[in-house]
């Protein structure tokens, strides 16, 4: 496998300076939820979920992605209260303890603006601004990295029969339109984040494309998110359920890794450490400065 020319970006805001094209970097899963796919809502107790967090900061996550709504194939939508009764508290027991980033991983701009009142530092929006318009200004105003992902139609219609006429250039026409609505809306550039949004809208075969071929979304110019932890596709190959997928997974992280991704966001941290670790050593062709974190902490407490 060849590796992809590297891109780098410097995202600069509040208390972070985030080095992204230096390593792979690695974003925790922390779903707060009772009905995820990927861990059948063992972390919906905050206690819990705090405890989870604190166990990927120790394990090297470099950035945590909070959420309190599932939005697997099918799944139902929730309030906007009980989605923030489910995260304020995790994220603000986190902000207390652990000096790496949190993000908010919500559809709704009023929970994400009471989560980075409470110490989020990162919006992650998988609708890409297209659900709630608010988004684009709570993000702009707060002038944090913000996440857009792709998504054919949504979380509970998505995998009815998902078809593309050119799946990838497809994909890049939807991000480059949502990064210009985002930078029209006032948030900077610099600070998008795009994600090809693996399972969302997308069979099998769409997933394993989208991986092949990772390096053309490098043409938007934005440092780019890849998450495939645990999901359906990987199943499909090892006949697994979601929580006997991490080796299967841990394979989709090093291609992605290998094939240009900035960031991978999954479950399992310590083994998705790991994983980068040793694919961004044969990239370079030499083990990288083990000091070097890729991102740094300006900010006291």
């Amino acid at each position: 496998m060849k590796g992809i020319p590297e891109q780098s970006f410097s995202l600069q805001w509040s208390a972070y300076s985030l080095n992204l094209g230096e390593r792979t970097h690695v974003m925790g899963v922390l779903n707060v939820t009772p009905d995820s796919f990927s861990d059948g809502g063992r972390f919906f107790d905050a206690e819990r979920a705090v405890e989870q967090g604190l166990a990927m900061a120790q394990d090297g996550a470099d950035i945590i992605d909070v959420g309190g709504e599932s939005t697997r194939p099918y799944s139902e939508r929730i309030s906007e209260e009980e989605e923030l009764a489910r995260v304020i508290p995790v994220i603000e027991q986190l902000r207390k303890e652990v000096r790496i980033p949190l993000s908010i991983d919500t559809l709704k701009a009023r929970v994400a603006r009471e989560a980075l009142r409470a110490g989020a530092s990162l919006v992650n929006d998988i609708s890409a601004l297209r659900f709630d318009p608010a988004m684009t200004s709570v993000a702009a105003e707060a002038k944090v990295p913000l996440i857009l992902m792709h998504m054919k139609g949504t979380p509970d219609s998505m995998q009815e029969k998902p078809e593309y006429g050119n799946l990838i250039q497809e994909i890049i026409g939807f991000l480059e339109a949502a990064v210009g609505r985002a930078v029209q809306g006032g948030v900077r550039k610099e600070m998008v984040i795009v994600d090809p949004g693996i399972g969302f809208g997308k069979t099998f075969d769409h997933n394993l494309e989208i991986l092949r071929e990772l390096g053309r979304f490098h043409s938007i110019g934005r440092p780019l998110l890849v998450g495939s932890s645990r999901k359906a596709f990987i199943g499909h190959i090892l006949s697994r359920p979601a929580q006997e997928r991490d080796t299967g997974t841990m394979a989709a992280v090093a291609a992605s890794a290998m094939n240009g991704a900035h960031i991978v966001r999954v479950h399992d941290v310590k083994r998705a450490v790991e994983t980068v670790k040793v694919i961004d050593a044969i990239k370079r062709g030499k083990v990288a400065d083990p000091e070097n974190q890729g991102w740094q902490y300006k900010r006291a407490g």
